[in-house]
Parts: structure tokens; C-alpha cells; sequence
């Protein structure tokens, strides 16, 4: 295990590098008068693997990092409850098989990979991390991931989250929020259109300045209501923190109430235009756009909110959580893979795709039902209405044919007769017009549901040939697993906060924010061990730096002063080597 765990320090990628290794700084480490081969270690981490360690020692590390950082006496003793940082990381897997995909933010490309999720403290130590397949959202690792550290690590509850983005799904933050849990974000763009998004806006506050105290940013109090898909007519309510980026400004997409169209390229501000037509004519720079501040809506569920304390709460996440995934545990091998073995699963996207398209055919199958038989029935009322309308039509010229005669036999003046006549008549030809409306609503009716019934026929054709080049088309998906990669993370993550507690403990003060390339350089001084049998002394070769040689001495000062031991009970000094005969590397007997 020590053998796993060092492989990093002495720069070691994968247990593949140890039949290449000559180095005495492993053996040292693990104990050993030599330090283990590949095939032992790689055959020590498989059975490992079959026996699901990962599981234990995931869980052992949730223990020894809440331990180490003392975030039980945090979480008790603490007026304030501390807060915590989850986001995810994908690192890329190449191979011939198809895997699980997902967006590899590094690279901006969406390949085949594990995803990783990654809790840390408020100060940026890597308290716990869990492998996945490469296409699993945070919002799924992200409750198992807190139920998992409280109950191995003891905690009573992690009631301040702060997770990026991705996290931004109403039914997820509802969830949360019902477990009585704070949780912070970022809306994203799609879910706001601007300031007048939000309500109860209260006056902005400077947030930030510059050195010359100019206010760089600003922040104000709001209310946003996020719709709740899964519960039709619910919202969930939240506190927002409006942060405005005084020196980012952004196109102003609001045009002004008087105006509909955009302004042509040659109109000028007084309504007159350019006349480029003339040979004489300057050409003139376009007036410039309307800009607004940047706006970063910072949200969270708890009741109430203080704007300043939210947006440094979130804004924290940056330095903190970024910060230590770039100069800890990239450096430490995070995206290096560890294990390739397969197991044949349904291809999950073809399978949304399948059910995306059979989704599609149920719904077009029932559109098509439902305008055949309204296309039916409307061909029917057609027929009855033509019946009625020549009926009636019928029954109305009978009895103006029968009233043109009466008035015949009455001797009736031929004008007024035909006055009289033309009267009714249109009388009825108005009432066989409406009959008529009815008779051709009915037909048109009928051709629409019959265009109807034709399109969703020809969808459906469309829909199952579409299936069946998906099926035709499907590659065998594989997931990966990954229970040799999360031991080897375990190791990396352990190792990384051993890095950072050293550092906290040990180096000088300038070295605070110290990641692990700048820390490296420490960590593979050669120089000479001697055994006692009290203490045991480690001899540094200096640095040909004075500024680098001070820090070590620094070092090897506040080791002195701690006196640390070691796990048999003897003393671990430090000193720095004196100047003395020249040695050669390979002439030492052992190097730290």
C-alpha cells in the first residue's frame, strides 16, 4: 500500500514505470531494502480490486481527511457552519471500444471517460473523491457523494454546499433544500434574461475594488422563482446574490420601446442617412453599441441571505476547489488510468436515442388514430350536411315556387311580382348559404385531418426506418471498471493531502499556497540517511539557490522544533549538508 500510495512522489505514473525505476526514495519509503516490482504491485492491486477495497479504503480516507482537518470539531464547535465544495472532473479514456462519453473540460471535446467527483473543505483540502462512468451527471453523484462522507466520516450533516453550474436543476436544488441543506450556485444563462428576471431587488453594494478604489464589482439582494417541471404549477423560491462586473461589459440586448427594428447600418443618430453613393463621401466609425455590467446571479436555497457573505461564499470556490484540482491533483496523475477491464452494458446512447424515436411513435401512432377517426367523422357530417343543405334548399324553392304561382293566379303586376320574388329569394338563398358554411367547414375540416392522417402515416414509416438504421448502426458499449482506478485515486488524494499538510505544518510562510510542482523540488532532495536508535537524521544536498537554501533551512528548523516521530517511535531530524568533498549520486548509499 505504501508502495501505491508514493508512486507520485517519486514521480512514478503508473505501476507499469516501476520496471524502469533505479531510485532508493521508494524503498525508503515503504521500508524496503528495495522497493517492489511491477508485476508484485500491478498483481497486489488486482487483488485488491477483486476483493472491492475501493470501497473500504474510500471510506477510510473520508475518515482520516475529516480527522486531519478536524472538521468534526468544525462542525461542532462552530458558530458558522463550514462550507464545502463539490464539482465533477472528467479525464479522457482512449481505447477501441466504445465507452461511456462525456465533456472533457480540459480538452473542450466530448470523448470516452471515468467522471470523477471531488468534495473539498473550505480551505481546498481533497476530503473524499468516487470514479463513475464518464456520461453520469453531478446531480447523481452529488447526493450519494454527501450521504457517503457523513456517514463515513461521522458528520452530522453537510448543511452548506457550494457546486458549480451544472447543478442548476430545480427538481435537484428542491430535493436538497428539503433535506434542509444550503445549497449555492449559478443560474444559468437560459434561466434569467436580466435584471428585470428577478424581484425584490435591493440597493447594490460595493463587493470589490481596485488599488486606486475604484469599485470593480457590485452586489445586491434578490428573489428568483425556479419552476419545478416534475410538480406542474410549483416554484421554488430562492435568495439570489445579483453580482454586476463593473469592468466586463456585454451588449445591451433590450432594444427600447420605440423602436422594432435594428437601425440600418448607414442611418445616423438624427434619423438621416449616410450618402455613400457620393464619390466624396468619409467613411465614419459605426456608433457604438449599448453595453450593460456583466451579471453573475449567484443563488442559494437557504430562507435568508446576506449578498456580500454569498458572493464571497461562492466566489471562494474558484481559488479554493479549481486551484487545488490544478496544483494538486492533476500534478499528482488525477487524469491517469488504472485498469481497462470491460463489461458488455446496453449502449445508453442509443438507447435515449431508441427512446427518444419510440416515444415519438407512440405519440404519432395516437395523433395519427385521432385524426383518421375526426378525418371519418367529418367526411359523415359532410354527406348529412350535404343532404340537409339540398333538402332544405329544396323545401325553400318549393314554397317560393308555390307562393310565384299564387301570386300568378292573383294577378299580381308583373314588376312588383318580380320585386317580390327576388326578395324571398334572396331571403332563402342566404339561409342555403349558411346551411352551405356549414357543409363546406365540414369538408375542409375533413381535408385537414386527411393531410393529417397522410403526414403522421408518413412520420410513423419515417420513425421506424430510423429504428431500424439505429439498430443496424448500434456499436457494443462497454463500461469500464473501476475499481483498480478508484484505489490508485484514493492513494493520489491521500497523498496530496499528506502534501498539504506538510506544507501547512512545516515549510515557511511564503510557501501557504504552495501546490505540489513547487513543493516537488523539496520532496526529491538527495542527500544521506543515518539510522540511530533514537532518531533518525536525513542529510539534504543544499540547492544552488541562496533563496531556496534559506526556505530549507527554514524547514529543517521547524521539523527541529516539532520533532516529529517515526511509526517505530524514533525522531526524524533534518539538516542541511555542509560543504565537504564532492560524491557522485550513484556513490550514496541511500537518497530521500
Amino acid at each position: 500500500m505504501l508502495t501505491l500510495l508514493f508512486l507520485e512522489a517519486v514521480g512514478l505514473r503508473r505501476t507499469w514505470d516501476l520496471r524502469g525505476y533505479t531510485g532508493d526514495a521508494l524503498a525508503l519509503l515503504t521500508g524496503r531494502r528495495l522497493a517492489y516490482g511491477y508485476r508484485h504491485t500491478e498483481r497486489f492491486l488486482a487483488e485488491l480490486a477483486h476483493m472491492r477495497a475501493d470501497e473500504m479504503l474510500t471510506d477510510a480516507l473520508a475518515r482520516w481527511t475529516a480527522t486531519l482537518w478536524k472538521l468534526q470539531q468544525c462542525v461542532v464547535n462552530g458558530l458558522v457552519p463550514p462550507v464545502f465544495y463539490i464539482d465533477g472532473h472528467r479525464k479522457a479514456v482512449y481505447m477501441d471500444h466504445l465507452i461511456p462519453r462525456g465533456l472533457v473540460g480540459r480538452l473542450e471535446k466530448v470523448l470516452g471517460c471515468r467522471a470523477l467527483v471531488v468534495l473539498h473543505d473550505q480551505e481546498g483540502h481533497p476530503l473524499l473523491v468516487t470514479t463513475h462512468r464518464g456520461d453520469e451527471h453531478l446531480t447523481i453523484g452529488l447526493p450519494v457523494m454527501i450521504a457517503r462522507y457523513e456517514q463515513a466520516a461521522g458528520l452530522h450533516s453537510l448543511e452548506r454546499v457550494v457546486v458549480d453550474r451544472e447543478g442548476m436543476a430545480a427538481e435537484f436544488l428542491a430535493a436538497l433544500a428539503s433535506e434542509r441543506r444550503s445549497v449555492v450556485t449559478v443560474l444559468r444563462a437560459d434561466q434569467y434574461s436580466g435584471l428585470e428576471s428577478f424581484r425584490e431587488v435591493s440597493e447594490f453594494v460595493p463587493l470589490r475594488a481596485d488599488r486606486q478604489g475604484r469599485v470593480t464589482r457590485e452586489v445586491a439582494l434578490a428573489r428568483f422563482s425556479l419552476p419545478l417541471p416534475e410538480h406542474s404549477g410549483q416554484e421554488l423560491d430562492v435568495r439570489v446574490a445579483l453580482v454586476r462586473d463593473l469592468c466586463r461589459q456585454v451588449p445591451d440586448e433590450k432594444r427600447p420601446e420605440d423602436e422594432d427594428e435594428p437601425c440600418r447600418w448607414d442611418e445616423k443618430p438624427d434619423g438621416t442617412h449616410e450618402n455613400w453613393l457620393d464619390a466624396s463621401w468619409q467613411a465614419t466609425p459605426m456608433p457604438a453599441l449599448p453595453t450593460v455590467p456583466k451579471l453573475i446571479p449567484i443563488v442559494t436555497t437557504a430562507p435568508e441571505a446576506d449578498a456580500v457573505e454569498l458572493a464571497q461564499t461562492y466566489t471562494r470556490r474558484w481559488p479554493a476547489q479549481e486551484n487545488a484540482i490544478r496544483d494538486w491533483l492533476i500534478p499528482l496523475g488525477i487524469d491517469v488510468n488504472h485498469g481497462y477491464v470491460q463489461t458488455l452494458v446496453v449502449n445508453s446512447e442509443v438507447a435515449k436515442k431508441r427512446e427518444a424515436l419510440q416515444r415519438r411513435l407512440d405519440n404519432v401512432r395516437r395523433w395519427a388514430d385521432g385524426a383518421r377517426k375526426r378525418m371519418h367523422n367529418a367526411s359523415k357530417l359532410y354527406r348529412k350536411r350535404c343532404q340537409l343543405t339540398k333538402e332544405r334548399a329544396d323545401a325553400l324553392y318549393r314554397v317560393l315556387n308555390t307562393h310565384q304561382m299564387e301570386l300568378v293566379r292573383q294577378d299580381m303586376d308583373r314588376y312588383l311580382l318580380r320585386t317580390t320574388i327576388k326578395e324571398e329569394k334572396a331571403v332563402a338563398d342566404a339561409e342555403i348559404e349558411e346551411y352551405q358554411q356549414r357543409q363546406w367547414k365540414a369538408y375542409h375540416t375533413s381535408n385537414r385531418e386527411f393531410a393529417k392522417c397522410e403526414k403522421y402515416c408518413r412520420e410513423q414509416r419515417e420513425l421506424l426506418r430510423a429504428i431500424e438504421d439505429l439498430a443496424q448502426q448500434e456499436r457494443d458499449m462497454y463500461e469500464l471498471d473501476n475499481r483498480k482506478d478508484q484505489i490508485m485515486t484514493v492513494c493520489k488524494v491521500a497523498l496530496a493531502n499528506l502534501g498539504m499538510w506538510t506544507r501547512d505544518h512545516y515549510f515557511p510562510e511564503g510557501y501557504a499556497h504552495a501546490g505540489w510542482y513547487r513543493l516537488h523540488m523539496f520532496f526529491q532532495l538527495p542527500g544521506r540517511v543515518h539510522w540511530g536508535k533514537t532518531y533518525v537524521e536525513v542529510e539534504l544536498k543544499p540547492f544552488n539557490d541562496r533563496a531556496l537554501n534559506r526556505d530549507l533551512k527554514t524547514l529543517c528548523a521547524n521539523v527541529a522544533k516539532v520533532q516529529p516521530h517515526l511509526p517505530d517511535g524514533r525522531r526524524l531530524l533534518f539538516r542541511v549538508q555542509g560543504v565537504g568533498l564532492p560524491t557522485l549520486d550513484a556513490q550514496e548509499r541511500a537518497v530521500a
